[in-house]
């Protein structure tokens, strides 16, 4: 790969650096973010302890976290290269005979691999971290919104089952919709007409019922009953209720492929799985991408100034490509393009556009 490997492992070591500092930095922040708005959250709503908030804080942390590898490979490969060229040593091999590309080669080898890491490993624990974020959160803040998911109000569900329609009103939805927190059931009978209201804890899904624990039981003319556990049955099957009320965010990349196949099967909508499933596929390509990027506007020599505005502008280029990437990606989502092309396309123009440029500040 390089004519000297010490060279190599001394610049690749300069990009895993920068890029791990900027990450831990920007995690850092977001945790403290966090945890200050469950400060707030548990001082309006209820007394939970600080260890229980640190804890809920740092579970999901991953997966607020897995956002910002992108963001860290490209202002960490610009933070590398501008140490390389502060020092001269950009300067040095290139007297040496070194092109651009072969300098930059270790740096994207490095992105390369930190962006199959957090695919294969990284990934799977930030879905991990917040599932378990999630049930802790339940069981704080009872019937509180769940702050991993929008603020957009309880989740409802209109079902069948062997004893008739019924509707369930679920303040939090977690394990990917497969278990409910405070739950309202309002049963019919097959005629339609309301039979009792059932209101409990929490509810799990299983094989044809959903079993709620520490249920009220209210009929018409009777007086409320309470059971530990209470069964309501459903035609719902686990895949139709995580595409109903799941996020694809908790599904870890191993995951993807068999729920996709199910989904389609059952004759269901997967494109929320199949773009999150491309968009991890093509995460080390989009890291060697952003070290292109970064040293479209990096490798101007100090004493040649300007190099502030030209940072700059490289933070610029990459918040336009970040929303780029989103809009094609909701476009993807709407099923208005294919999933490859909402997330692989906007890679491959952002490299061509920076090979492009290189090729241009180079050789003119």
């Amino acid at each position: 790969m390089f004519r000297n490997p010490t060279l190599g492992r001394y610049i690749g070591t300069r990009f895993l650096v920068a890029i791990l500092a900027v990450f831990l930095l920007c995690s850092v922040l977001i945790y403290l973010i966090d945890f200050v708005e469950l400060l707030r959250q548990s001082g309006k709503n209820g007394d939970v302890s600080l260890a229980t908030l640190a804890l809920i804080a740092l579970l999901r942390l991953p997966a607020y976290a897995e956002f910002l590898i992108s963001f860290a490979v490209l202002v960490g490969s610009i933070s590398a290269l501008l140490q390389l060229s502060r020092k001269s040593e950009l300067t040095v091999m290139r007297a040496g005979g070194m092109s651009v590309w072969q300098f930059l080669r270790p740096g994207i080898v490095v992105a390369s691999f930190v962006g199959l890491l957090t695919v294969v490993v990284f990934n799977p624990m930030a879905a991990a971290g917040r599932v378990a974020a999630e049930n802790i959160f339940a069981e704080a803040f009872g019937r509180e919104t769940n702050l991993l998911r929008s603020r957009s109000g309880a989740s409802w569900l209109r079902q069948n089952g062997t004893d008739g329609q019924s509707v369930i009103n679920a303040a939090m939805a977690t394990n990917r919709g497969l278990t409910l927190h405070g739950v309202s059931v309002f049963i019919f009978d097959n005629d339609g007409h309301f039979v009792e209201r059932v209101d409990g804890k929490r509810a799990d899904l299983h094989e044809g019922y959903w079993e709620l624990q520490e249920a009220w039981v209210a009929r018409i003319g009777r007086e409320p009953e309470k059971f530990d556990t209470y069964l309501v049955s459903t035609y719902l099957t686990p895949d139709r209720v995580a595409d109903a009320l799941g996020t694809v965010f908790s599904v870890s990349f191993w995951e993807l492929p068999a729920l996709i196949e199910v989904a389609e099967k059952a004759k269901l909508s997967a494109s929320r799985l199949r773009i999150q499933y491309e968009a991890l596929m093509s995460r080390p390509l989009l890291c060697a991408a952003m070290v292109l990027l970064a040293a479209t506007v990096s490798l101007r020599s100090f004493r040649g100034g300007g190099i502030q505005t030209m940072v700059i502008a490289g933070l610029v280029g990459g918040f336009g490509f970040f929303l780029l990437s989103e809009v094609s990606r909701q476009v993807g989502v709407a099923g208005l393009a294919p999933p490859w092309a909402a997330i692989w396309l906007p890679v491959v123009l952002v490299m061509v556009v920076s090979a492009t440029v290189l090729l241009h500040q180079e050789d003119g």
